[in-house]
């Protein structure tokens, strides 16, 4: 007995001079994307082989470059096969799991950021008592945390929005990100308390955990000697730079999502690409110059490979 599956299509309408740029579209992204993968798997590499940075700091800087190259992996392979496509549609259902990965991983970074500035909280202000609040099982826990958590919110989301009747099959953009809400035809109260709850819990919660404790560092910091407020200032730096920015994308994909077609094209497509563009591939530069264990390594690195 045969068994019909009535499999439904989204159309990626946000793409512009498919036919004109498509071989230039893919070479740019193509190279951007083995520069992120090769940029964060180096330093994830000399993190995992070397055990004097095996500390919990740099095991959460591993981490967080870790999920930068699975962030981009939900959008690169898509965008890269769509390029050089006739057509660039997607399965409703392939869509909700690019959507799931997307925010799931999303929502890990601020989880992870707010994990590292507990670290940095605990090692500069109470130094005594590091090794016994900052223990493998500590650090163990936080990660799976910081991982478990956005994936339960978002496969919440996922299952209703699957519920959902659609009313368009024309997606605005390049990629399924918030912008697949405008494809329902109601957007449910559930879903809706949903979303604003899983903004609260792994974006502004922890986003403002992790600007209290770097502002309570700076305090204690600031009363302290010139020498313990500059150590201090360079190991709270990187994670800093990292927050603003994630911040800013992620407060642009949600506002971008919600722009209604007299947006022009071309500017929501080019705004669209820093989302994925920028952040996965300045984090590794700003923790291997910034944080000296690292940058060390990669001398090292650089020099063996010249010799």
């Amino acid at each position: 007995m045969d068994v019909e599956y009535n499999i439904t299509y989204i159309t990626l309408s946000g793409y512009v001079e498919m036919n004109k740029y498509r071989y230039l579209y893919f070479s740019f992204m193509f190279t951007v994307y083995i520069l992120i993968i090769a940029s964060n798997a180096t330093i994830v590499y000399l993190i995992w082989i070397h055990k004097d940075l095996h500390e919990p700091m740099y095991i959460f800087i591993a981490a967080l470059l870790f999920n930068c190259a699975l962030y981009s992996t939900t959008v690169y392979p898509k965008l890269l096969i769509d390029f050089l496509s006739e057509k660039q549609t997607i399965s409703y259902s392939a869509c909700l799991f690019q959507f799931f990965t997307f925010y799931s991983v999303g929502g890990s970074e601020f989880l992870l950021l707010a994990a590292m500035a507990y670290d940095r909280y605990v090692s500069i202000c109470k130094p005594l008592r590091y090794p016994t609040i900052m223990r493998k099982n500590t650090v163990s826990i936080l990660l799976v945390v910081s991982w478990f958590v956005p994936a339960c919110h978002i496969a919440v989301q996922v299952i209703l929005s699957s519920q959902a009747k659609l009313c368009s099959l024309s997606l605005k953009g390049i990629f399924c990100n918030n912008s697949i809400y405008t494809l329902l035809c109601e957007r449910s109260r559930a879903l809706t308390i949903f979303g604003v709850i899983s903004l609260f819990d792994f974006v502004i919660l922890p986003m403002f955990f992790t600007v209290f404790t770097y502002m309570r560092i700076f305090i204690i910091s600031h009363r302290s000697s010139k020498e313990f407020r500059r150590k201090a200032f360079e190991t709270c730096l990187p994670h800093l730079l990292v927050l603003i920015g994630f911040t800013l994308f992620s407060a642009y994909d949600v506002i971008i999502a919600r722009v209604e077609s007299n947006f022009p094209k071309t500017a929501r497509l080019i705004m669209t690409l820093q989302i994925v563009l920028y952040h996965p591939s300045f984090n590794p530069f700003i923790y291997g110059l910034k944080m000296k264990g690292i940058s060390k390594h990669l001398k090292r690195l650089f020099c063996s490979s010249k010799n």
